[in-house]
């Protein structure tokens, strides 16, 4: 375990306790240097460009750009959200998918991604994180009212909202992660009356995620989300049935087949939030290994960027609350305030289980409202084919119901 004293514990939730994951300030809005300016003109008609037809050609005729006019970490996040929003427009906005992305997506994207220490895909970051405006740098980001996004596939306020609820469950985490630093705090001072207090505090925190979850029904319609959006979320890995059974290669245009550029990437999945995982790992509860051998939790992790990443890897050696509650039998009082805050994320994950019901599983039997998509291969028709067998597969990949039930499980199994 790391050294767990008040210093270490500060230094290690620094960056996130006031903002949790979300970027200091709010993301820029445009690139500021004209060079840009052909990738900005691209995402902002994205929508009609996919609904004409015409996305590929565009993208086809972009020049290749230097990333050499990126300064600020701002600006490296912005082009990295219209790389993945172009990327996955050029792969799945067409009658079949393309499995080759052009040197204008695929030299700067690979460039870019590599300097965030994020996949060349649209990740939960690029989709969210790094994809809102506010009015004001000073607005309420936890309400999504105050929120739009700055770039978007279909144009709908479907999409929009699907998205700005994670940025709201994200922008109300924060105060989760200022919790979990005092707790351990407690933790390490041995005070039983403090961590009790925070953890029914912790409670309340997630019941209100799952409120702000359970909005997404406001303004996002399963038809709209299951038939126009999801297509464009899906990623490269394990789409064989949706149209790509190699994967996506990144041609550099260098004239050099690289193995190596033909990569299998999962697409945007919620799997991929760092706010999630924490919640997971300062409880204490771990998911094992799905059948297949692989931890798709663990997976995800490679999808965030570095930072958040690391940062999960320091609170997993600092954070022992299930431990100390366990370790003596006279915490009665602190093995309830745990397990209420277990039941609440037992709850949330619930939630989110019945929201993929309606927005996959029962969109999944309708047909697609709009005509103009009939013989589409993507992943809503690879789902549709699908259903029947029970095999309905999650952005990444995933055998979607089980997966979620089973992490929805092993919650539960972790009360004390």
């Amino acid at each position: 375990m790391l050294d767990s004293s008040n210093t270490s514990v500060e230094a290690i939730f620094k960056e996130y306790v006031h903002r949790g994951f979300l970027p200091d300030g709010l993301p820029l809005e445009s690139l500021p240097n004209p060079y840009y300016k052909a990738w900005e003109d691209i995402a902002s008609q994205l929508p009609a460009l996919i609904q004409t037809g015409q996305i590929r050609d565009m993208i086809d005729n972009l020049p290749v750009c230097s990333i050499e006019h990126l300064q600020t970490e701002r600006e490296w996040r912005r082009a990295y959200v219209i790389m993945g929003y172009l990327s996955h427009a050029y792969i799945w906005g067409g009658d079949k998918p393309k499995e080759i992305l052009p040197p204008s997506i695929s030299k700067p994207f690979l460039e870019i991604s590599s300097h965030l220490e994020v996949p060349a895909c649209a990740t939960y970051s690029g989709l969210t994180l790094w994809n809102f405006k506010a009015p004001s740098p000073n607005a309420d980001t936890t309400d999504p009212d105050n929120l739009h996004v700055q770039t978007s596939w279909t144009g709908t306020k479907d999409e929009e909202w699907f998205m700005l609820i994670s940025i709201a469950v994200e922008a109300k985490g924060a105060r989760l992660i200022s919790q979990m630093q005092e707790a351990i705090k407690a933790v390490t001072a041995n005070d039983a009356d403090l961590l009790t207090s925070l953890l029914y505090r912790f409670a309340d925190g997630l019941s209100d995620l799952t409120l702000t979850l359970k909005r997404m029904y406001e303004h996002n319609r399963p038809a709209v989300f299951f038939h126009q959006l999801r297509p464009f979320l899906a990623g490269s890995k394990n789409m064989g049935p949706a149209g790509l059974p190699r994967g996506v290669y990144y041609d550099v245009g260098d004239g050099v087949e690289r193995p190596e550029n033909w990569k299998q990437l999962s697409g945007g999945s919620n799997a991929q939030s760092s706010l999630i995982q924490a919640l997971d790992i300062f409880l204490g509860i771990k998911h094992s290994d799905s059948a297949s051998g692989e931890n798709f939790i663990e997976e995800m992790r490679k999808y965030m960027p570095g930072p958040h990443r690391r940062f999960l890897q320091s609170l997993a050696a600092i954070s022992d609350i299930r431990t100390y509650i366990q370790s003596s039998a006279d915490k009665s009082t602190e093995k309830e305030a745990y397990n209420a805050a277990v039941n609440e994320l037992k709850a949330f994950r619930d939630t989110h289980i019945q929201m993929v019901t309606r927005y996959i599983v029962m969109a999944a039997k309708q047909p697609n409202p709009l005509k103009q998509d009939a013989g589409r291969v993507n992943l809503a028709t690879a789902s549709q084919a699908t259903e029947k067998e029970h095999h309905l597969a999650g952005t990444g990949g995933t055998d979607l119901i089980p997966f979620l039930k089973h992490t929805r499980d092993t919650v539960q199994e972790a009360k004390c």
